[in-house]
């Protein structure tokens, strides 16, 4: 099949003519990712002081959701070439051609500025203008820049991943409170042994595309240690919210065990034996951080969420 230059990915020639059916639109929003950002968003929001009224913070949580689509559809739109070079990646609608790189873009921009201004009206423009911030750094900075240039990519990126709860956290006061940073913080560093796991994996794939993730471009024993070091960051990062009062001690026990079972796996990741070995406990770790961050959120949201319920909106 021929390839023809659209935005900046090689795409199919195909491509040029739409194909397109509303779940393919839906998957330029990353669902998953998107689902996982208004979970944190959600605790972002509980945890402020106040409450905004119900109806003005489902809307802010669906503009926030929104921002995150348009963010993931703008890299799909940008990484059409190094998605049609992945296994993972490679039926993702752009590289499949059932969407072209012009309607990705236009999505991602229209739903961007949506998203944006729907967050300025519901909440206050400071929310709004963090919102576009992090649209921008997602689409921007990480990934036309960051992820083609440093194997640091996904530690520095990571940021835009980690401030759906201070964008949240923004819309209920106006301001960013350190609460708030300790959610970012929790985010922001489990991003990289939660990435670097599959990455570990998926080595050989992201050399092929180019990508120059910590496996392949400084090597498994870097990356080893790497995962491990964040780690031990990563648990008492994770009991911070106890640690600084906004927290109940059953979130405080939940937090540390997670981040005991956390490390075990990063240390197995650590001593593992290279090729299939490795593999396995590097997959066994990156479903454990999936659940170790759902976990610290949803006591988060269940502690806040129904101390709200009893008290009552005000």
């Amino acid at each position: 099949m021929s390839f023809v230059s659209d935005g900046n990915g090689a795409l199919p020639a195909s491509a040029t003519i739409s194909v397109a059916e509303p779940k393919d639109f839906f998957a330029l929003l990353k669902p998953r990712v998107m689902s996982l950002v208004v979970f944190t968003a959600l605790a972002g929001l509980l945890i402020a002081p106040g409450h905004m009224h119900p109806v003005l913070a489902i809307g802010a949580l669906a503009a926030i959701a929104v921002g995150a689509g348009a963010s993931g559809a703008l890299n799909m739109w940008y990484d059409a070439d190094i998605d049609a070079l992945m296994t993972r990646t490679s039926t993702r609608p752009v590289p499949s051609g059932r969407v072209t790189g012009r309607e990705a873009l236009a999505f991602g921009l229209v739903l961007s500025i949506l998203s944006v201004i729907t967050l300025g009206v519901v909440a206050n423009f400071f929310a709004a203008a963090l919102l576009a911030f992090t649209i921008f750094f997602y689409a921007v900075i990480y990934t036309m820049w960051l992820k083609r240039w440093t194997p640091q990519n996904i530690v520095i990126g990571g940021a835009a991943g980690a401030l759906p709860p201070v964008v949240a956290w923004a819309a209920a006061t106006g301001t960013i409170g350190v609460e708030s940073l300790a959610l970012f913080a929790i985010i922001f560093i489990w991003t990289p042994p939660h990435f670097w796991a599959l990455a570990i994996v998926k080595s050989a794939e992201y050399a092929r595309a180019g990508v120059p993730m910590m496996p392949n471009a400084k090597g498994e024993a870097r990356t080893r240690l790497e995962i491990l070091v964040y780690t031990v960051l990563l648990a008492p990062t994770g009991m911070s919210p106890w640690f600084m009062g906004f927290a109940s001690p059953v979130y405080g026990a939940v937090s540390a065990i997670a981040g005991l079972v956390m490390l075990f796996y990063a240390v197995r990741v650590y001593r593992a034996a290279a090729g299939e070995a490795l593999n396995k406990a590097a997959m066994k770790l990156f479903g454990i951080s999936i659940l170790y961050l759902f976990l610290l959120f949803a006591v988060l949201v269940a502690e806040n969420g129904l101390a709200i319920l009893l008290a009552g909106w005000k």
